[in-house]
């Protein structure tokens, strides 16, 4: 038993060579804190609120591939220090995280539309299969990260491969990234490539994909460099969502024609920004799990990590239900702006109530991606602690878990660093 204090040998003690970064399971809450956010605006903003609704949904947009990038770091640095993947063992536990739970609510959310479609049973049955290939509202992240997983062999060849050249990988990559994101936005790529079917593909993504395993490959490193230099981080990704916006007002507003469509998921303009957010969303993890935080604050980061999973599948069920329920009609009452911030802690407090109970029946892990919780505390005090996520806000345990080293001098400046932050 290994009892340390820096972020990358966390203080809670190792059990065998099971190892939890805890900082980054503080990211996933405040990722879905964005996810959330950005759902809200979709569902309950006025329409005389569009253009400022646009504005922040370009910032909020970062969600996506701060999902990917977290979930690409996490399953690459839980197998760097392996020789070998056991391929059937990767991919009975992949489809056991994100096929099983993605088929469910599925269903789940098939099931919640289909009074108000009024069709044939053949017709359903194949909207439903439409939906199960092409992915249902938010629920189209896990078909990406599932094609992930089909790359992912070959990527980690890749980095093995180029080992003391990751730097010229990711270098290749980021262009790579804005010569396609450009393409996708003026135009220039085929259909195919652009707009809906642009967010269900893995190529869209895969700067961020590539960045989160050079990342796990170097994660030492990168935590040093991110902790010595927070104001940096903090200012370069406000300049760059300033930029954004400006982009985004001239574009919205046709000031300057050749800027393109407000309106792209994908714009090639809040990639700097994508990068700092992420950055700065590590930095927040790291921040909340230090070991000045008080054990309450630990305790909700927590449960926000927990649940991180739960609360993205089952987030637009809520605000669906609240829709019907005519939630929207508070903005008669109540500024708007003040509405959107009532309705995320709402859903979001909501989602974490659903997966707790969710996680207690049979169904916990098609349904939340979490192993079932007793329901007594002693029941829980007896269980084993949770092993690394390699899936975005899913557990996981097993072959594909790597050795907790002892505290070296590199944790112990990282450890100095994150005190640094704190003050």
């Amino acid at each position: 038993m290994t009892t340390v204090e820096s972020p990358l040998s966390p203080a809670q003690p190792v059990r065998g060579t099971r190892k939890r970064l805890d900082h980054i399971d503080a990211m996933r809450p405040v990722k879905q804190a964005g996810v959330v956010s950005t759902h809200t605006l979709l569902f309950f903003a006025p329409v005389a609120a569009a253009l400022t609704v646009g504005a922040s949904l370009q910032l909020l947009h970062v969600t996506r591939e701060a999902f990917l990038f977290v979930s690409a770091c996490m399953l690459a640095y839980s197998v760097r220090d392996l020789p070998r993947i056991d391929h059937r063992t990767f991919w009975r536990r992949r489809f056991a995280l994100v096929a099983v739970p993605y088929l469910c609510w599925t269903v789940i959310y098939f099931l919640v539309g289909l009074p108000g479609e009024h069709g044939t049973p053949r017709a359903d049955t194949i909207h439903l299969l439409y939906l199960f290939g092409t992915g249902y509202y938010q629920l189209y992240y896990l078909l990406v990260l599932l094609e992930f997983y089909a790359l992912f062999p070959l990527l980690l060849v890749l980095l093995r491969k180029t080992a003391g050249h990751h730097g010229l990988v990711l270098l290749v990559s980021g262009l790579v990234q804005v010569a396609l994101v450009s393409s996708m936005h003026w135009g220039l790529a085929p259909a195919w490539m652009q707009g809906y079917w642009a967010t269900r593909e893995v190529t869209s993504y895969q700067f961020y994909l590539v960045a989160g395993m050079v990342v796990a490959m170097h994660l030492d490193e990168f935590h040093d460099w991110l902790c010595s230099h927070v104001l940096l981080v903090v200012a370069g990704t406000l300049a760059a969502a300033v930029v954004a916006e400006v982009w985004y007002y001239l574009a919205a507003d046709h000031v300057v024609s050749w800027l393109g469509s407000s309106s792209d998921p994908f714009q090639p303009i809040v990639i700097p920004f994508n990068v700092g957010a992420i950055a700065t969303i590590y930095l927040i993890g790291v921040a909340l799990v230090h070991r000045r935080r008080s054990k309450r604050t630990r305790a909700v980061v927590q449960s926000g990590s927990d649940n991180s999973y739960g609360i993205y599948l089952a987030q637009v069920l809520l605000i669906t239900i609240m829709s019907w329920l005519g939630w929207q009609h508070l903005n008669a009452f109540l500024p708007w702006p003040l509405v959107a911030m009532i309705t995320v802690v709402v859903v979001f407090v909501s989602c974490i109530a659903l997966t707790e109970l969710l996680a207690r029946t049979p169904l916990a892990k098609p349904l939340t991606g979490r192993t079932r919780v007793p329901w007594s505390k002693s029941g829980a005090a007896t269980a084993a602690p949770p092993a690394l996520r390699v899936v975005d806000g899913a557990c996981s345990a097993g072959s594909d878990q790597v050795p907790a080293p002892a505290l070296s001098a590199e944790a112990a400046t990282a450890s100095a660093m994150a005190d640094a932050m704190a003050r």
